[in-house]
This record gives structure tokens, sequence and C-alpha cells, in this order.
């Protein structure tokens, strides 16, 4: 829990390692996680205390010394640091427990006003290495650092520039150095787009409330729709006042009102409004140019009389021609 909680919460992960080094305390593992987790909190006194006890049981090694060194520091002792830093175990250390070592002298030279010898304590050659290693971040900060300290501003602000670009988990203020010594404004813009959600979340609230609802929904302010119940009257009781439509208005209208206009609107006709009429017998008229062109005789028809009996078997006509019997 102490490892677990030692960058979030350092104060509770010091009392996780507390209770811890209560029940072990003659466990050289648990007076180093003791020690870390005390110098995480800043408490210089009983972080050496817990180290040397863990050097002591066998349990720490010497890539504590840097801290070690910088709890002397802490302590307003800085040339017991600087004993820490010169000792034959400090030969033994890794690159990256080198360069700490170093940022931490640089620092207790600066406390004893030895502001060249910080900056030339950093002058390694980790310094000018170009590509990124883990402690390149730390070392640029300290260094730019050191040179504030020894008024080289200019060279500073191009040091914290580097810093900066370092450092991509944001563990130093490099980039708030760099902008200060520049005399930029950093504008974080992370945080402007929360407070512009936020301020249309404000703006928006009001007119969300003033939406009509229903069903024990809210109305203006946040009161709720009264549900009154409906009174349906009977048609009786309905009173007519008469004469209550046909008064006068009180200013005759001088200009008749324009009336909108309406687009027309076809009338629609049902199903059982059409009537079906039969058709009417189309009559065929030949055209001029096919009725054939022929003489038209007329022949004026004959009445028979009683007197004329016709024959049957002979033509009318024939028996015009006859002259009628004599009385012979």
């Amino acid at each position: 829990m102490a490892g677990r909680l030692a960058e979030d919460e350092p104060e509770q992960a010091y009392g996780h390692a507390r209770a811890a080094r209560r029940l072990a305390s003659r466990v050289g593992i648990v007076r180093e996680a003791a020690g870390i987790a005390a110098y995480q909190t800043g408490d210089w006194a009983e972080a050496l205390a817990e180290l040397r006890a863990a050097r002591r049981l066998g349990a720490g090694d010497d890539s504590y010394l840097p801290v070690m060194a910088d709890c002397e520091r802490g302590l307003g002792r800085p040339e017991r640091a600087l004993d820490v830093i010169k000792s034959p175990e400090a030969d033994r250390l890794d690159p990256m427990g080198l360069v700490e070592l170093r940022i931490v002298e640089s620092g207790v030279r600066r406390d004893l006003g030895q502001y060249d010898a910080a900056v030339v304590t950093l002058q390694i050659p980790e310094l000018r290495d170009r590509r990124l290693k883990p402690w390149s971040a730390r070392l640029f900060y300290a260094y730019a650092d050191a040179l504030v300290e020894a008024g080289r501003e200019s060279e500073a602000s191009d040091w914290f520039a580097r810093a900066a670009a370092a450092d991509r988990d944001g563990e130093t203020d490099a980039a708030e150095r760099y902008a200060e010594l520049e005399g930029l404004h950093i504008l974080d813009t992370e945080e402007g787009d929360e407070d512009a959600t936020e301020d249309a979340a404000e703006d928006a609230a009001p007119e969300e409330a003033e939406e009509s609802a229903v069903d024990g929904e809210l109305v203006g302010d946040g009161v709720p729709v009264s549900e009154e119940p409906v009174v349906e009257v009977p048609a009786d009781e309905i009173v007519d006042e008469p004469g209550a439509l046909d008064e006068p208005l009180d200013e005759p209208l001088d200009e008749p009102l324009d009336e909108p206009d309406v687009p027309d609107v076809p009338e629609i006709v049902t199903a059982t409004d059409i009537q079906f009429k039969p058709a009417d017998p189309e009559i065929l008229e030949p055209s001029p140019e096919q009725a054939p062109e022929a003489p038209a005789v007329f022949l004026e028809p004959k009445t028979v009389g009683p007197e004329h009996p016709v024959e049957p078997g002979r033509p009318v006509g024939e028996q015009d021609d006859e002259e009628p019997p004599t009385g012979e």
C-alpha cells in the first residue's frame, strides 16, 4: 500500500509504512520502504534514520545515497551532504544514480553560495547527450535553475525550454519557468474548455426550466404543474347571454381589413358523390375526301290508292302505266 499510494497520497503511504515498521522493525526492506515514504513527505530526519537502518540490516543499497545526501541538505547540513557525495560508495553508483548525486551536489553548492561551482558541477557528459534518458528532464531543469542563480538568465531560458521538451510526464514546472523568463503567458486549454462547458450549461439551465411540462414535469422556476380535475358542465346549464355578440363595435372600421391571400384548395369529392352516366354513342361521319361524288337522283314517290290494287308479282311502276279497264 505504501508503494501504491507513494505518488498520489504520500501521507497515507507514510502511514502504511509506519504501520509495517511497527510490525516488522527488524526487516530491512520494511525500513527502506519507511525511509522512502518519509522522504516523499519531507520528513528528512525520519527518512535519513530509516535509510541508515536499512543499510545496517543489509537491505539498503548504494542507490539511496543521493536521497540520504538530499536529506542532509534538507536538514541544513551541507557539509555532511558533501561527505556522503564524496564517499567511496558513491563511485559504485549506476549512471542514473551518479546524475542524481550531481544534482544534489549542485544544490548543496548553491546553498553554500557557490553559484558558479553549482553550474560546473552539472556540466557532465550526460548533459550533452542528444538522446533523451530517464534523467534528462531533471538534469536539464537543475542546470537551468543553477544558471538562474548564477545570473545567466538568457542561457537558463534555453535550458528550461529543453527541460520542458524532455519532461513528457509533466514532473517539473519547466514550461512555467521558461514562460516567466520570456515574459509569456501560458493558457491552459483544457481548463478553458471545462469553463466554457460549465458556462454553456448555466446558460442552458434557465431555458430548459422555462419549457412547459406535462405529467409532473417542472415549469418556470421549478414549480410542478398542478393537476386540477376537469369539471364538465351539462349543456342545459350553459346560459347564453342575449346580445353579448350583437353589440356594435366601439369604433367602426374605416377601411376594410385586408384578407390574407388564401390559396385555392380543390374541393374534396367523396366517392358517393360521383354520378355515372352512360356514354353517348359515337357517330362516325365520313370525311369529304372519302365521300363518293355521284349525282343525286330524287324520285317522287307515287301513292297507291285503293282503286289500284297491287297485283302480286308485278312492279309498282308497270301497274301504274296500264290504262284502267273500260266498262266494256
